[in-house]
């Protein structure tokens, strides 16, 4: 597992961390690493975006559309 440092972190952004921390009933290091993770896993716009560029397309064959609501409805 790595290691990160942050420097020069503001004091209010420190604290409120701090607080946050302490409201969760975690270290300040155990709640900053939960955040990264949370962070890492979550895709960006532009991942989700080239995610749906590679999916193959949908043709759109409005029969097929009218049957599937169709049997939806049984």
């Amino acid at each position: 597992m790595g290691t990160i440092q942050i420097r020069d972190v503001p004091d209010s952004t420190e604290l409120t961390l701090k607080a946050r921390a302490e409201q969760a009933g975690k270290s300040l290091s155990s709640y900053l690493r939960d955040l990264l993770n949370e962070q890492a896993s979550t895709p960006t716009l532009d991942e989700v975006m080239e995610r749906i560029a590679a999916d193959e397309p949908v043709p759109y064959d409005p029969e097929f559309v009218r049957e599937t609501m169709r049997d939806g409805r049984r």
